[in-house]
């Protein structure tokens, strides 16, 4: 099939406001939204385009803005035939009895759920063929992953050549809008009106829509949630400067299950796992290596010709940023915070390095029951100060909960901090140890250490930690300021 189209979606409450945003978008293709207009005027929407439009006009009864008549929505509709709009946009549940001929491929029939998956989609997706529209569209909510999958075989179960766009909306279905080439879309929506739209610029640059083929080669990150995840910037930079065809995905689930079945749906070669997938996806993988094993947690799948295998990263990007800087942490008291999987894995590696460890957490029997696992002391909470290494492996803190901190100011007093999270840069308690004194490390270089050993292991090419650095900051930034 040919390379998929990015659609900006222009809304407005008035006229002015659609011509203004029509002009001003970059995309191949504009939907015009005219279900939110007050004064719909379909020659001034389409007078002076420069570039291809869809017109739609919503009805709210299908989670549209229109709530007039339907005979009136119908006028709009016609009139955007037969003035010559490149492609007209109308629901599948819609009377369309009494609309002119559309020209050959100027339908899209359009059918959304924004709700579920519905059981009969394979139906209704046959139904919609049986009238030949110009392109058929179908937006689903998907609840799982294995829905998404549904989603795809439905649409691709057509003719050959045959015009379609598939939406999984949310989050779960990111991969529909990023990687439209799976679904066999003929485009894919840019803009914030539907859930789990992206960005035009995120689409072109970082998942280079334009540049997708049927051979491009996929990889993902998965667990839940991942929306504040810089992972895909990372790696797709990290791609797009080695000129390869390989593009880099989220697959959102907390299921093990559910991932594994995708992944192998999808032709995922290799995937970064992360919570709370880490330890039921190690006991579903046979082939790991020695460290996952130890620790019991894995955070890498690679794709082989005998199936999974598995590796713990994690470990060695945690310790890359204290070698960096010499730290030696032989006989260092070392406090980590947090008693889950990410303070499992610290716990037992500054211990594996010699370091004096302490788990300390709100429920004191889980920090027992882990500091007796791994052979580490457990602390009350609040830990003593006076400690060498303070490591915050919860995620308090993390986007968008910015001002919040796991333990109180007064209670950070020790030489160094050292906070997992990265999203924001510098977290409130990140921020605290500066001003009290101490050297601090935020989350971005233990991310960058793990993404660079990833990528090396799936694609056997040499990862450039500035160019994933880089792409990091630039992610958590832009976060920040859409906060």
């Amino acid at each position: 099939m040919s390379r998929a189209a990015i659609v900006q979606v222009v809304t407005g409450r008035t006229m002015a406001e659609i011509r203004a945003g029509r002009d001003a978008a970059g995309a191949d293709l504009i939907e015009l939204r005219l279900d939110g207009v007050r004064d719909v005027d379909v020659d001034a929407a389409l007078a002076g385009r420069r570039h291809p439009v869809i017109v739609t006009c919503r009805a709210a009864w299908e989670g549209g803005a229109f709530d007039g008549s339907e005979e009136a929505r119908r006028r709009i509709l016609a009139q955007a035939i037969e003035r010559g709009a490149e492609y007209v946009d109308v629901e599948w549940r819609a009377d369309r009895r009494s609309l002119p001929a559309a020209r050959a491929g100027q339908l899209v029939l359009s059918h959304h759920d924004f709700e579920d998956t519905p059981s009969d989609l394979d139906e209704r997706v046959r139904a919609m063929r049986a009238e030949r529209p110009g392109i058929v569209k179908v937006a689903v909510t998907p609840r799982s992953l294995r829905d998404v999958v549904r989603l795809r075989d439905a649409m691709r179960a057509g003719e050959t050549g045959e015009s379609r766009v598939a939406i999984a909306m949310g989050p779960i279905g990111q991969i529909s809008r990023a990687f439209p080439q799976a679904f066999g879309s003929r485009w894919t929506y840019a803009g914030t009106n539907a859930p789990g739209q992206l960005s035009v610029a995120a689409l072109r640059d970082v998942y280079r829509v334009p540049q997708q083929s049927s051979s491009t080669t996929l990889y993902a990150v998965t667990g839940q949630p991942l929306g504040h995840s810089a992972s895909p910037a990372m790696h797709n930079a990290m791609l797009a400067t080695l000129g390869m065809d390989a593009v880099y995905v989220v697959l959102e689930t907390a299921d093990a299950d559910d991932v594994l079945s995708a992944a192998a749906a999808f032709g995922v070669q290799g995937a970064s796992v992360t919570a709370p997938l880490k330890e039921s996806i190690f006991a579903r993988v046979p082939a790991v290596d020695d460290l996952a094993r130890a620790i019991g947690a894995l955070n890498t799948l690679k794709r082989t010709a005998d199936g999974w295998e598995g590796r713990n990263f994690d470990v060695a990007g945690m310790l890359d940023p204290l070698d960096r800087r010499r730290f030696d942490l032989r006989g260092r008291r070392v406090v980590v915070l947090g008693a889950g999987g990410a303070g499992r894995m610290a716990a037992w590696a500054f211990a594996s390095r010699g370091a004096q460890v302490e788990i300390a957490a709100r429920r004191d029997d889980r920090a027992s029951a882990v500091a007796a696992e791994i052979g580490v002391a457990a602390s009350a909470w609040p830990p003593a100060t006076g400690w060498d290494l303070l490591v915050n492996t919860t995620p308090v803190g993390t986007w968008p909960h910015v001002d919040e901190s796991p333990l109180d100011r007064a209670a950070i007093q020790g030489r160094m901090v050292y906070d997992l999270i990265y999203n924001p840069a510098e977290t409130t308690l990140l921020r605290w140890a500066r001003e009290a004194g101490a050297e601090t490390i935020g989350g971005l270089e233990m991310l960058v250490g793990q993404a660079c050993l990833q990528f090396e292991w799936w694609t056997g090419r040499r990862a450039d930690p500035a160019v994933m650095m880089t792409a990091a900051r630039a992610f958590v930034a832009d976060v920040t300021r859409q906060s």
